[in-house]
């Protein structure tokens, strides 16, 4: 279905990008001055500025996308082969009994759906355990619990479960592939646990960022669109249609789920929430992801402000965003702080040294994509700063 029957009637403007409907030959015509909004691959309600730096955003962002969705499958079945070459060693006990079991001709091949397999980015740190020092109450826990979330949310759900309730001790409330209504597949995935320890009881939603081998997950970070909504500012367009953003309906309060395909992230989590909140006044939740995920995360409470769900963010005890990349402008940027100052829900920015990812998309005057909230940024040394901005130095200190 063509972006074009996207209902826009939430958002006074917004430029929509469709990979799928421009040839190469199209796509170097976008180089040069003309109204791109007349295109049937770029849809604007007032056109779209002819300047060179605009014109050449769209010519990566779509040229980018086209080949991911052209190397798709093959990057796919390689990261399948690459993840279970990876994971043998383990599935045989060590290297050495793989060896000999390879001489016996009775190697043990991997199951993906088990709680032992691990996927790439789990072997890049294969820790489980939450940090033992930080006990509930601590200033810290949520923000280790968070980030133990996030880094766990790249698993699959038989690795997830075990993590969650053999090793942490808590509830765990599901698993979930949501649906993309403009990818038309579901291509997002998030995991949610309940923590009852030291006396609370809180609800975490992690949203699980870009897999190194998933293309759809990639065409979602470089799908430039945006949409400007009235009084709230410009956002990522590839990240809303990722937290559930509806082709034919926009962002309605209420949806009717269809059941041809996966439920849509935010509308599936918000009811989850709705249901745990309302059956008990001390039920509380944060949002946490890394990457991908860390974008969803504090989009999840701007989609709740704009439904005016005022109760349910009264009971967000926090966002933790970790290597989040921008999400929107500084008119939203300005917004979100108010919001979030209103119903008292902290916001923190977790960056590692020059990592990438934050500085994207770049805040120049083409773009204009801006951070807000409180940035907690690390150097190479572990050594940590607190700073309304995103230091460029990646040897900062304390001081």
């Amino acid at each position: 279905m063509a972006t074009k029957e996207c209902n826009k009637e939430f958002s006074s403007e917004c430029v929509l990008l469709t990979p799928e409907e421009v040839s190469f030959f199209q796509l170097f015509r976008i180089l040069f001055p003309g109204d791109k909004g007349k295109e049937n691959f770029v849809d604007s309600q007032k056109g779209v500025e002819s300047t060179f730096k605009r014109r050449w955003i769209i010519f990566i962002s779509i040229l980018v996308q086209k080949f991911l969705q052209s190397v798709a499958k093959p990057l796919s079945w390689f990261g399948s082969k690459f993840e279970t070459g990876l994971n043998l060693s383990s599935s045989n006990g060590s290297f050495r009994m793989l060896l000999l079991n390879c001489f016996r001709g009775n190697i043990q091949w991997p199951d993906k759906t088990s709680s032992t397999f691990l996927s790439f980015n789990g072997h890049l740190d294969k820790r489980v355990e939450l940090d033992k020092s930080i006990k509930p109450g601590d200033s810290r826990y949520h923000a280790a619990l968070s980030i133990m979330s996030a880094k766990a949310s790249y698993e699959n759900e038989a690795y997830i479960k075990t993590t969650v309730e053999d090793q942490w001790k808590m509830e765990f409330l599901g698993f979930f592939d949501f649906w993309n209504d403009y990818q038309e597949k579901a291509t997002t995935q998030a995991f949610i646990l309940r923590d009852k320890s030291g006396g609370s009881d809180t609800i975490i939603v992690a949203f699980r960022g870009t897999e190194t081998f998933d293309a759809d997950a990639w065409c979602t970070d470089f799908d430039l669109s945006w949409y400007e909504i009235p009084g709230v500012g410009n956002i990522h367009g590839g990240f809303m249609k990722a937290l559930g953003l509806k082709k034919n309906l926009g962002w309605p309060k209420e949806i009717k789920q269809d059941d041809s395909h996966p439920q849509v992230a935010y509308y599936a989590i918000r009811e989850m929430l709705r249901e745990h909140l309302k059956a008990s006044d001390q039920t509380k939740f944060l949002v946490t992801g890394h990457s991908l995920g860390a974008a969803l995360a504090i989009l999840f409470p701007a989609v709740l402000v704009l439904h005016e769900e005022g109760w349910m963010l009264d009971r967000l005890l926090g966002v933790y965003a970790f290597g989040q990349p921008r999400v929107g402008d500084q008119k939203f940027g300005e917004f979100m702080t108010e919001q979030l100052k209103k119903h008292s829900i902290p916001y923190f920015r977790f960056v590692y040294c020059n990592d990438l990812v934050p500085r994207l998309p770049y805040d120049d005057t083409a773009l204009m994509f801006k951070h807000f909230g409180t940035c907690l940024y690390f150097n190479s040394s572990y050594e940590g700063k607190v700073s309304s901005f995103l230091p460029h130095n990646p040897h900062i200190s304390n001081n």
